[in-house]
């Protein structure tokens, strides 16, 4: 008997990744011991699905051709063994690439990784049936123009649409492309995910006038803004000792999604996003932290909820603490759940009956 359409369908480059774990990168010319090795399947469209099937979601994959060699048919085992649905093409036309990701102790990561035209030109033949009966299609910008006819297809079958754009945002022509055929559209400050308020904000402000239905800003250790009409939530990421950051954003989009498919709102979605990516950090590799670890971590983060009226933003309301409906059993699961991550909030943690800090409005 076939199996139901998946709710998720990802759509990209497929490539076996190396994921090595240092204490810092090496000078020139010289090397460096590899504290940990991992290997799972990337890229970030592949990373969402398997991520997903860890949380019992439903996932697709349409991707690139793989060679027809031992790689190659590890790859398709792999993604089958996770329960990813869809079919792996292979070719005689080249080998399976590669991907190497290289993860030092603060955080950075550095990749080498193999992506010919030849390579993504494969994109164009692909099946696109699994889209049909899906929830979502994400997709990403790096995968260039190979990406726009899933796209298409996706918006005439009326599935939603998620674009990591990164930081393609700074270009308009890109921005227009995407815009129009994303409902939700994940951005970055820059390329190195870095940038202080005004980058921010000016990113968020160009993603809300372009059209885009759900706008999502991410900032790293920093957290991230979400943006969907009129409710815009900032989250606050905790303070932990990070490991691993490779695939850090994409397990930002598995948390959204993950949300959006349960039905969650804007802020418990958003919450989940910024837990899930914190605590992929903290180890290597993509072996994902239940949904029950990743909720206890969600409910203590700081949040604020701002409003984009005339052009500007306004602070409008601050939560410090956890949401008034968390019962006494989840506290504690928080509070061990913190205390394993080294997080040391800022403010102590008042009873759920005074969790709400109002702020005074502050236009940005």
């Amino acid at each position: 008997m076939p199996n139901p359409p998946p709710e998720y369908v990802g759509f990209g480059m497929l490539t076996p990744v190396e994921i090595m774990v240092l204490e810092k990168l090496p000078r020139h010319n010289t090397g460096a011991i590899v504290t940990e090795v991992n290997e799972f399947v990337f890229d970030d469209a592949a990373i969402v699905a398997c991520l997903l099937r860890q949380w019992d979601v439903s996932a697709g994959m349409i991707g690139t051709a793989v060679g027809d060699d031992s790689r190659g048919h590890a790859l398709a085992k792999r993604l089958k063994d996770w329960g990813v649905q869809g079919k792996v093409r292979f070719t005689k036309e080249y080998k399976t690439p590669l991907e190497v990701n290289v993860s030092d102790r603060k955080g950075a990561r550095t990749y080498f990784w193999q992506r010919t035209p030849q390579i993504l030109s494969t994109l164009d033949t692909a099946d696109l049936s699994l889209i049909r009966g899906a929830k979502v299609l994400y997709v990403d910008w790096y995968d260039g123009n190979h990406v726009l006819r899933a796209m298409d297809e996706a918006m005439r079958l009326k599935v939603p649409v998620f674009v990591n754009l990164e930081h393609g945002h700074r270009y308009p022509d890109i921005l227009k492309k995407y815009a129009q055929r994303a409902t939700f559209c994940q951005a970055v400050t820059d390329a190195a995910q870095i940038g202080g308020k005004r980058a921010l904000i000016g990113t968020a402000r160009k993603l809300l006038k372009s059209g885009i239905e759900t706008a999502i800003i991410t900032l790293a250790k920093g957290g991230c803004l979400v943006a969907h009409g009129e409710e815009i939530v900032r989250v606050f990421a905790p303070k932990v000792r990070a490991v691993d950051a490779c695939g850090a954003g994409a397990t930002f989009s598995a948390g959204f999604i993950h949300g959006y498919l349960k039905g969650w709102d804007l802020e418990k979605s958003a919450r989940f996003a910024t837990a899930a990516a914190t605590l992929k950090v903290t180890r290597a590799g993509l072996q994902m932290f239940s949904v029950e670890e990743i909720l206890a971590l969600a409910n203590q983060l700081k949040v604020e909820r701002w409003a984009f009226r005339n052009n500007r933003f306004q602070i409008i309301e601050r939560i410090l603490d956890i949401p008034r409906q968390v019962a006494t059993q989840g506290q504690r699961a928080q509070r061990k759940i913190l205390h394993e991550l080294r997080f040391r909030p800022k403010h102590e943690s008042r009873s759920a009956e005074h969790h709400q800090v109002k702020a005074k409005r502050k236009t940005i």
